[in-house]
Parts: C-alpha cells; structure tokens; sequence
C-alpha cells in the first residue's frame, strides 16, 4: 500500500487516501500512550505530519509503517457510514463536521 494523502482530523483520526483509490480513517488514540507517541497528544504536533508514501512520521520521531496501517485502518469508512445508513456518530463516536475539509467535500 501507497499512502497518497494524509489529512489529521479531530479526536486523533487520519483521514488516508492510497494509491488504489482506496480512503478510509485511522485511528491514532491507541498509540497516544505508547512513549513515542505521547508528544502527539498535542494537537498542533500531531498535525505536523509528513507522508513518506510508504510510512507516515511525525516531527517528533512517532511514525507508523503503510503495513501497520493497511492491517488497522477503517477502509471505506466514510463512504460505509453513507450506505449503510449510520451516522458518523454512530459508526466512530465523531461530527460530520469532523470532515469539513475540501478535499473530503465529495465524500460527505
């Protein structure tokens, strides 16, 4: 898997875009106690992020492999919570302004 676009969203979600077309979310909060992590409870660290296409790190050192990612992300989950009738809320315990973002736009 090739990380295409990342996008840090509230309540430590990235929003993922791979190179088959594929998004979806993950979910950082299991992480955020492990030591390498604890500097992204910070919002404004856990928004610098850069994509390394094949792993994500942080400016802090904290980085996580697309095969981590790949085996524990949410593929779909936007466009499932659309078809199958669950809210967002529902589905993640999050808003739908949580994905008022441009690029999501035609997602929601």
């Amino acid at each position: 898997m090739r990380i295409l676009e990342i996008v840090p969203k509230e309540d430590y979600l990235l929003y993922i875009k791979t190179d088959d077309g594929q998004t979806g979310l993950f979910d950082v909060k299991p992480y955020l106690e492990s030591e390498a992590f604890v500097p992204l409870k910070d919002r404004i660290e856990f928004e610098r992020i850069h994509n390394g296409e094949y792993y994500i790190e942080w400016e802090c050192g904290a980085d996580l492999s697309a095969d981590t990612i790949e085996a524990r992300w949410k593929p779909g989950a936007i466009e499932d919570t659309q078809q199958n009738g669950r809210t967002l809320e529902e589905t993640w315990g999050v808003s739908k302004s949580l994905f008022a973002h441009p690029i999501l736009a035609v997602l929601t």
